[in-house]
Formats: structure tokens, C-alpha cells, sequence
């Protein structure tokens, strides 16, 4: 029997060739493996069929965050050594917090220019401020007059933020689209809510037409979402934080659900994060502020009785959540099943829903 503290049961063996390395040519043209944790039943569609799987009066909540174009290219004021650095979020006082990288160390003090892709926008970037861990603060240089936000700035000189895995280099201009949410609407995340990428305005519209709710949550995705357990004992492992939104209007509206008998059914395990860290207290309550909820087998779940989601990395947290929610024979079994069927995997992939 596996032991659900040890990260080396969340592994599993995926054939390179199931990496999706580009989204479906439709957004609902992706697969869909269906999970119903009450009959053990899997079945497979498409998700342009998930209404025969949601009912009317179930509600969908949605994680509403905007993808930055956070990863930056540049050279170095002082040495024109190359610099590559990622976005991570703003501070309290609108500098920006990111990581780096480039041959030698940046001083406290120094200047990095960076540019955009088609090399028509310039940004030039001051260091001041370094932590333990390498990351920085800093402050961009901007001309007499301009009062560009960070936002704005940011799509002047930065590319989409594509995980490693994708292999065809650069962020393609399709990209901008394809790894954002028709939906996405609170700029903040540096990756995408990857379960939400199957939906289009069509097919939201067909769920309200047919009697689902939707709803909306902000979870600003961090680079901690995505990356392995480093440890072996579930105990050691310390959970990355990332600011998320609960609000009273959507409270309200999921209380209304499950009263008259519908379900809460997560879009995406940041939109599951964020419920269960407003209802930590065991029922739903509005919320902002930081999360650092570690979900495991264990947990008692207060906020959710579905989700979608993508299938993800071995030994990752996402992957730890999802056995605590569906058991882990049965996550297990389900990811043997999409691997053998040919499913596509991570950002770019099929979907799952769990009901």
C-alpha cells in the first residue's frame, strides 16, 4: 500500500510524446475524461460535451486572473551582458519583485535594459534590493510624463511566461491568446489557470442558457504552483503563498446553490485553493489576502463538490490535492487510463472533470 505521505507515490511514468506542446486547434476541442467518484465510472469525451455532465442549478466558479507577459529579456546598463529575468508580482509600493539571471552578479544600484520581442520597446529596470533567495526588487526608469502602470508596461516589453516543458521556444504571438482564459480579466498570475483554457464565450453562454451558475474567484498562479515536491516527507514541505479573492457576491451565490441542491463545481485547482481557503473555518466566508493552504489526502473539504481540472506534473502539489479529493487509487487509476487512451498532459492538455 502506497504511502500517501511520501511524494514518491505521486509519481508516474509519462510518455514524452503526451506533452502537449501546442493548445487543441478549438478550445473545446480537447478530450475530456470523466470521473464520478460515486460509481468509480470514467468516460470519455470532448469538452464541448461537458453539459451532459453539469446540471442546471450546479454553479462553475472561475479564477478571473490575467496572465502577464512577465518574462523579460535584456541586457545589462553597465557590462551589455545578457539578463533574463521573470516577473513574480508588485510590491506594496508598485516596485516589482522578480527573479534573474545573467553571467556574473548584479549589484545593488545597477541598471538593466530590456526589450520586447520585435525589439520596439525599451524599458530600462534599477536593482535595489536583494533577498536570501535571489529575488529582487525593482524599480523601472520611466521618461518625464509617463504614467504607465505596471500592466501596461509590462505588454510593452514582456513575452508570455510559457512552462518549460512547451519546447518550441519562445512565446509565439498565438500564445497571447491561447495561454490566457477567454475570461481573464484581474491582471497578477506569471501561469495560467490551465482548466479554464477549454472554455470559450459559447460555450459559457450555453451553461447559463441551460440553468448553470457561473461564478468568480482571483488566485494570482505563482511559479510554486508548477513545481515538484522537492522532499520526500509531505511534512516538510513548505507551501508557496499566492494573494487570492473570495468575495461576499459570490459567497452568497454559492450558498444559494448548494440550498436549493446544486453543486460547486471548481474550475482548475487554483479556483479550489481559493474556496477552501475561505472556508477554512468550515464554511464559506468572503476573504482576501495571501494563501498558504496545502491540500493532502486528510483534508476536509468545505467549499467544493466538483472540479475540472488539467492533468499535472508528477509528484506536484496539484497532484497531492487531487488524491485528496477523488482517493488516490482512483487519481491513480484515472491518470493510467488517460495515458493508455492518449491523452494530452499539463498546460496545453485534455481536461478531467470529477464529480
Amino acid at each position: 500500500m502506497a504511502d500517501l505521505n511520501q511524494i514518491s507515490s505521486y509519481d508516474y511514468t509519462l510518455p514524452e510524446e503526451l506533452i502537449a506542446q501546442s493548445p487543441a486547434p478549438h478550445r473545446t476541442d480537447s478530450r475530456l475524461l470523466v470521473f464520478d467518484r460515486s460509481s468509480g465510472a470514467k468516460t470519455h469525451r470532448h469538452f464541448r460535451d461537458l453539459l451532459e455532465f453539469v446540471r442546471p442549478g450546479d454553479c462553475l466558479v472561475l479564477n478571473r486572473t490575467r496572465v502577464v507577459p512577465a518574462r523579460l529579456r535584456g541586457f545589462r546598463d553597465q557590462t551589455g551582458g545578457k539578463w533574463e529575468g521573470l516577473f513574480l508580482r508588485l510590491d506594496a509600493d508598485n516596485s516589482w519583485i522578480l527573479i534573474g539571471r545573467t553571467k556574473g552578479k548584479l549589484q545593488l544600484g545597477e541598471t538593466v535594459t530590456v526589450h520586447s520581442e520585435d525589439q520596439q520597446s525599451k524599458l530600462q529596470l534599477k536593482f535595489l534590493e536583494c533577498d536570501e533567495q535571489g529575488t529582487w526588487r525593482v524599480q523601472p526608469v520611466l521618461n518625464d510624463g509617463d504614467t504607465a502602470t505596471a500592466w501596461e508596461l509590462l505588454d510593452r516589453v514582456g513575452a508570455i511566461p510559457l512552462p518549460p516543458y512547451i519546447q518550441h521556444g519562445k512565446a509565439a504571438p498565438e500564445d497571447r491568446e491561447r495561454y490566457q482564459t477567454v475570461y481573464a480579466s484581474t491582471p497578477g498570475a506569471v501561469a495560467a489557470p490551465t482548466a479554464g483554457l477549454h472554455f470559450t464565450p459559447e460555450l459559457l453562454d450555453r451553461c447559463r442558457e441551460s440553468g448553470v451558475g457561473i461564478a468568480e474567484v482571483t488566485l494570482h498562479v505563482g511559479l510554486g504552483t508548477f513545481r515538484p515536491i522537492a522532499v520526500e516527507n509531505l511534512d516538510e514541505h513548505e507551501m508557496h503563498s499566492e494573494w487570492c479573492e473570495v468575495s461576499e457576491e459570490t459567497v452568497n451565490k454559492l450558498a444559494e446553490t448548494r440550498a436549493s441542491g446544486g453543486r460547486v463545481i471548481a474550475v482548475g485547482t487554483t479556483t479550489v485553493r481559493t474556496l477552501e481557503t475561505a472556508a477554512q473555518s468550515g464554511s464559506l466566508q468572503p476573504w482576501q489576502g495571501e494563501s498558504t493552504l496545502f491540500i493532502r489526502p486528510g483534508f476536509e473539504f468545505h467549499a467544493i463538490d466538483g472540479m475540472i481540472t488539467n492533468f499535472h506534473l508528477p509528484k506536484s502539489s496539484l497532484l497531492v490535492m487531487l488524491s485528496a479529493f477523488t482517493g488516490y487509487e482512483q487519481i491513480m487509476a484515472c491518470y493510467a487510463e488517460a495515458i493508455r487512451e492518449q491523452y494530452r498532459f499539463y498546460s496545453y492538455g485534455d481536461a478531467m472533470l470529477i464529480v
